[in-house]
């Protein structure tokens, strides 16, 4: 019976050890190795203009590891980030926003015109009401709509990158 108590709880030790011993090291992939091609010039086949980051966003991309851009589709607030290397600098966007005072409200994943899953929400902050949606994808297909299960996808297959993360922000009519 002792026994076995003592093994349980060292098992629960390890447990919840684990992510710390993940977060605390650096998981490089083969994606720091491979140069950056420059930003999409079409996102879902409108033409995107380049924005310039806002100081907030200037200061996170200074210690990012990838590249971040903004952009607009005429109607869009669309924020790419090239992510080289598995990091928990790449956060859900639902984050950001309520770090900006929106009230922020899951909603049911979104399906785009091609049939491509999105995870979404509702941010409001004022008379200013928007849908966001996010999705993680690598240049082999996968993709992913959680950041933490793109996270833990990224330190257990380290050739899988680099990954591009897109945030699309649309007001809410």
């Amino acid at each position: 019976m002792r026994r076995s108590y003592i093994c349980y709880v060292i098992a629960c030790v390890m447990a919840a050890a684990a992510p710390f011993i993940f977060a605390g090291s650096h998981v490089s992939s083969n994606a720091g190795n491979v140069p950056f091609s420059g930003w999409p010039t079409e996102f879902e086949g409108k033409t995107l203009t380049a924005l310039p980051l806002t100081d907030v966003e200037k200061r996170f991309a200074s210690d990012f590891p990838g590249r971040i851009g903004r952009f607009t589709d005429g109607n869009r607030e669309i924020i790419i980030r090239w992510v080289t290397e598995a990091t928990r600098k790449l956060h859900p966007s639902s984050d950001c926003f309520q770090g900006l005072g929106y009230n922020v409200k899951p909603l049911a994943a979104h399906r785009d015109a091609n049939g491509s899953l999105w995870a979404s929400f509702a941010a409001t902050k004022g008379n200013d009401r928007l849908r966001i949606y996010e999705r993680i994808d690598n240049d082999s297909g996968e993709t992913w709509t959680d950041v933490s299960a793109w996270y833990w996808s990224a330190v257990r297959h380290e050739d899988s990158g680099p990954w591009w993360a897109f945030t699309v922000a649309e007001k809410e009519q």
